[in-house]
C-alpha cells in the first residue's frame, strides 16, 4: 500500500503524536527550570538597562542639540562677546560642568568659565575628517572621563571660534531603588561611571565590605561581557522576527555570594528610531548596565517532576485506547474487507465471506457474501437480512447506524477526555498568586523613571524657548525667523507664537494657537482644552526687553505619548492634579478618568508630601480573581514642571510576567490546544481517507449486490478501499458474464429440440 494511503498512517501518526505530546507534557509541566530566577525579574533588569539607555542617549542628544541650535543661533545674529556667551549659555542651561570659548586662527582662550577644560586633545583630526566636531570622551588628569561637545561660532569679518562645552559622563539620573546598582561601560569594557554603590568606609561591618566588594568585582566582569556582546550587530543579536529596543540589549548572570546571585541587564546606546534619526550618543559605544543581586529562589517543586510524568501517562493510556478501537473497529475490518473481496475475485467462491459485525464494514461484507451466492450458483438472500447488514429490515445500534463515523466520535471523545481538563481546569491561577517583590519594585522604579524622562522633557522645551526668547529680545524682527527654524528643528511643538499683554498673537509658526492667559499665579506649562479632541499643553516664557510678551510653545500630544513607550511596564498614563489623562501610551480620551478608583486612589496617595514633597508608590492589587501591578509617580525633582502636579500611572496584568504558575497555566493551555489539533488532524484525515470512501463503497457494493452491473467502479484511491473497489469490479464483470452465460444457455438449446 503507499506510504500516505490507508487506514495504517493515520492511526501510526496519531500514536507518534500521542508519545510526543505526553514527553512533552512530561517536561513542561514538570519543574520550571528557573534555578536563579523567574524569567520575569531577568527580564525586568535587562529592561530597566534599556530606560538607563535611553534617558543617556536623550540627555547626550539633548545636548548636543542645545550647544548646535545656540551656537547656530548666535552665529545668524550679530557678533558677541565670548564672556556674554558662556554667561547666558550657562543661565539657560545647568548641565555644563566647564564652557570654553576658542578663537580658532590664534589658538587662544577667549573666555572659559566653570571647571577647567585640557585642551591637549584638540588636533586637526578633531576639527577636519568626517568625524569632524563629533563629541569626544576625554580623560581629565583626576582620571575622571568628561565628554566634549563643540560648535563653531561664526561671524562675518571675523576668525571662528570654537565653542566647547564639557559635561560629566555619569550615569543617568534615575531611581534605581534598593540594592540596585548602574554602570557605564566602554567599547573596552572600561567602567565610566557607576551609581548605586556604597562607599566602603560608611560600612558597619566587615560582611557588608566583602559583599560591596564581591557586587563591584561582579559589576566589572558584567560590563566587560556585555560590552563585548554590545558589540554585535543589533538586528542579529535578536531572534528572528523579534521587535523591540533598537540596540543590543540583555541579561547576563553572574556569581554567588551569602545566597544571593547578581543579575544584570544590559543595553548599549542607541537612535530612538534609526531609520530616521542618527543618534550622536549611539556612536559613543557605551553600554548601559544595571545589576541587582537576588536572593536564591528555592522552590517546592520536587514533586513536580512526577506531577508532569502522572499527566502525560494519562494520555498515553487515553491515547492506547483511542488507538484500539480505531484499529478494531476500522482496521482490522477493513484490512479483512481488502482480503475477503481479493479471494472472490480470484475465483474462490466455496468459503463464506466472513461477516463483521456493524457499520459500513457489515454493509459490504453482507453484499460480498450476496454477490458470492449469486456467482456459485446458490441462489440470492433477500437485500437487508444479513446479520449487521445494516437493511431495511434490521436493527441497528450505534456502530450499524453511523459507522466508522461512530468510531471516530469514540475516538475523540477519549482523547478529549485529557484535553479539556488539561487545558481548561488544570494549573489554573486565581488572585492568590504569588509575585516576586523584585516585580512591584521595578514597576515603581520605571514608572519614576518615566515620569522623570516627562519632566525632563517639558523642562528641555521650556529651556528652549527661554533661549529662544532671550535671542528674540536682542533683535528687532527676530521672532519671525527663530520661530520657523525653531520649530522645524524641535518636533516637540505644534506651533509656536508671541502673545501680548493683552493676549493677542503676533508672530507665529505651525498649527492655529490657542489662548494663553497672562496670570502671575498660573504656572509656565499648564494644560486646557476640555471639551476638545486632544489636551493643549502650553509652555510660556517671557520675552526680555518686551513688557508684557510672552514666547508661548504648544507641546504636541503625541511627543508625551512617545515618551510613555517602554517596553514591560504594561499601560501608562501621565495624569494632571485632578486624575485626568493627558497622555498615554494606547489609545485615551482627553481628560478620561483612570479605568478603576484603585488606580485612582494609588494616584492621590502618590500625591500627598511626606518630607520634602511627593513619593513614588507601587502596589499588588488583587481585584475580580486577576493581580495587578500598579504603580505612580508623582512629578518631583527641579525644573519649571516639578509642582504642576501631574503623576505618571502604570499597570498590567501579572498574567505578561514570566512567573512558574502563570507559565504553567499557558503551558497547560498549550498542551490542551495540541492535543486538540492532533486529534482535529489524525481523526479528520481517516474520516477524508477511510470513512467517506468505505461509506460510499459500501452504497456501491449494496448495489452491485442488488444487481445493478452496468455502472462500473473505478477506484479513486490508491488504499485498501481502493483495492475493494477494483475487487468489487472484477467480481462485476464476473457476474455480468456469468448472466450474459445464463440467457446464451436457452437460446443454444431451442435448435436442438425443434430438429428431433
Amino acid at each position: 500500500m503507499p506510504l500516505l494511503g490507508g487506514i495504517r498512517p493515520p492511526i501510526a501518526v496519531l500514536c507518534v503524536l500521542v508519545l510526543a505530546l505526553a514527553a512533552l507534557t512530561a517536561k513542561v509541566l514538570g519543574p520550571s527550570g528557573d534555578t536563579v530566577a523567574p524569567k520575569a525579574v531577568l527580564s525586568s533588569q535587562k529592561y530597566f538597562a534599556e530606560d538607563g539607555a535611553i534617558a543617556m542617549r536623550a540627555s547626550i542628544d539633548e545636548r548636543v542639540t542645545d550647544l548646535d541650535r545656540t551656537a547656530r543661533a548666535l552665529s545668524a545674529g550679530k557678533p558677541v562677546k565670548a564672556e556674554r556667551i558662556l554667561e547666558d549659555l550657562g543661565r539657560t542651561y545647568q548641565k555644563w560642568t566647564g564652557t570654553t570659548v576658542l578663537d580658532l586662527e590664534s589658538g587662544d582662550i577667549l573666555a572659559a568659565r566653570g571647571e577647567s577644560i585640557p585642551l591637549g586633545w584638540l588636533d586637526e583630526d578633531v576639527l577636519k575628517g568626517d568625524r569632524a566636531l563629533s563629541p569626544r570622551m576625554v580623560r581629565l588628569e583626576t582620571g575622571d572621563v568628561r565628554l566634549m561637545l563643540m560648535a563653531v561660532l561664526d561671524w562675518k569679518d571675523r576668525p571662528q571660534q570654537l565653542l566647547i562645552a564639557s559635561s560629566g559622563l555619569s550615569v543617568p539620573a534615575i531611581n534605581l531603588g534598593p540594592f540596585r546598582t548602574m554602570a557605564v561601560a566602554a567599547e573596552d569594557g572600561e567602567i565610566l561611571a557607576t551609581a548605586g554603590f556604597e562607599r566602603a568606609e560608611a560600612l558597619n561591618s566587615n560582611q557588608e565590605r566583602r559583599e560591596l566588594a564581591f557586587l563591584q568585582k561582579q559589576m566589572t566582569q558584567l560590563s566587560d561581557e556585555a560590552a563585548s556582546r554590545a558589540e554585535q550587530h543589533p538586528v542579529k543579536a535578536k531572534e528572528p522576527g523579534s521587535r523591540g529596543y533598537p540596540g543590543v540589549s540583555g541579561t547576563l548572570v553572574g556569581g554567588e555570594y551569602n545566597g544571593r546571585t547578581a543579575l544584570a541587564g544590559y543595553a548599549s546606546l542607541a537612535s530612538s528610531n534609526p531609520e530616521e534619526k542618527k543618534s550622536v550618543a549611539a556612536g559613543l559605544g557605551l553600554t548601559v548596565v544595571a545589576l541587582l543581586p537576588v536572593v536564591q529562589q528555592h522552590s517546592g517543586e520536587q514533586g513536580r517532576g512526577l506531577y508532569g510524568l502522572a499527566v502525560s501517562g494519562v494520555l498515553v493510556l487515553l491515547g492506547l485506547l483511542a488507538v484500539t478501537v480505531l484499529w478494531t473497529t476500522v482496521q482490522r475490518p477493513l484490512l479483512r474487507l481488502f482480503l475477503e473481496s481479493r479471494r472472490l475475485a480470484r475465483g474462490d467462491l466455496t468459503r463464506p465471506v466472513t461477516m463483521e459485525r456493524g457499520g459500513e464494514a457489515a454493509r459490504v461484507s453482507a453484499a460480498l457474501e450476496r454477490l458470492r451466492r449469486q456467482l456459485a450458483g446458490l441462489g440470492d438472500g433477500a437485500p437487508g437480512t444479513a446479520p449487521g447488514s445494516g437493511g431495511k429490515g434490521g436493527r441497528r445500534g450505534l456502530m450499524a447506524r453511523f459507522g466508522g463515523l461512530a468510531s471516530l466520535i469514540l475516538t475523540a471523545v477519549l482523547l478529549l477526555l485529557w484535553c479539556v481538563p488539561v487545558g481548561l481546569l488544570l494549573n489554573r491561577t486565581d488572585g492568590s498568586v504569588s509575585v516576586p517583590t523584585t516585580m512591584v519594585n521595578d514597576q515603581r522604579d520605571r514608572t519614576d523613571l518615566v515620569a522623570d524622562r516627562v519632566r525632563r522633557a517639558l523642562n528641555e522645551a521650556h529651556a528652549d524657548l527661554v533661549s529662544t526668547s532671550r535671542l528674540i529680545g536682542k533683535e528687532q524682527n527676530a521672532a519671525d525667523r527663530l520661530l520657523p527654524e525653531t520649530l522645524k528643528k524641535h518636533t516637540r511643538y505644534q506651533a509656536l507664537y508671541l502673545v501680548d499683554a493683552e493676549g493677542r498673537v503676533g508672530a507665529r509658526a505651525g498649527g492655529d494657537p490657542h489662548s494663553w492667559t497672562q496670570d502671575e499665579k498660573l504656572p509656565w506649562v499648564r494644560i486646557s482644552g476640555e471639551g476638545g479632541k486632544k489636551p493643549v499643553i502650553q509652555a510660556g516664557t517671557p520675552v526680555p526687553g518686551e513688557k508684557g510678551s510672552t514666547l508661548v510653545g504648544e507641546i504636541r500630544v503625541e511627543f508625551l505619548n512617545s515618551l510613555l513607550m517602554p517596553r514591560g511596564l504594561g499601560e501608562v498614563r501621565v495624569v494632571d492634579s485632578e486624575s485626568r489623562t493627558i497622555a498615554a501610551n494606547d489609545g485615551f480620551l482627553a481628560f478620561e478618568e483612570l479605568p478603576r478608583q484603585s488606580l485612582t486612589d494609588l494616584t492621590r496617595a502618590a500625591g500627598v508630601r511626606v518630607g520634602a514633597g511627593p513619593l513614588e508608590n507601587g502596589l499588588l492589587l488583587r481585584e475580580g480573581g486577576g493581580v495587578t501591578v500598579a504603580a505612580a509617580a508623582p512629578f518631583s525633582g527641579g525644573g519649571i514642571t516639578a509642582d504642576i502636579g501631574w503623576t505618571v500611572v502604570s499597570w498590567q496584568n501579572a498574567e505578561r510576567f514570566q512567573i512558574a504558575p502563570y507559565e504553567r497555566e499557558d503551558r497547560s493551555v498549550l498542551a490542551g490546544l495540541l492535543g486538540l489539533a492532533a486529534i482535529i488532524i489524525c481523526l479528520g484525515w481517516i474520516l477524508l481517507v477511510v470513512v467517506r470512501p468505505l461509506r460510499a463503497l459500501a452504497t456501491s457494493a449494496e448495489k452491485l449486490a442488488d444487481g445493478d452491473l452496468k455502472t462500473v467502479l473505478y477506484p479513486r484511491y490508491q488504499d485498501e478501499v481502493g483495492a475493494v473497489v477494483r475487487s468489487l469490479e472484477l467480481l462485476r464483470q464476473q457476474a455480468q458474464a456469468h448472466r450474459h452465460n445464463q440467457a446464451r444457455r436457452p437460446a443454444d438449446a431451442r435448435p436442438g429440440v425443434g430438429g428431433r
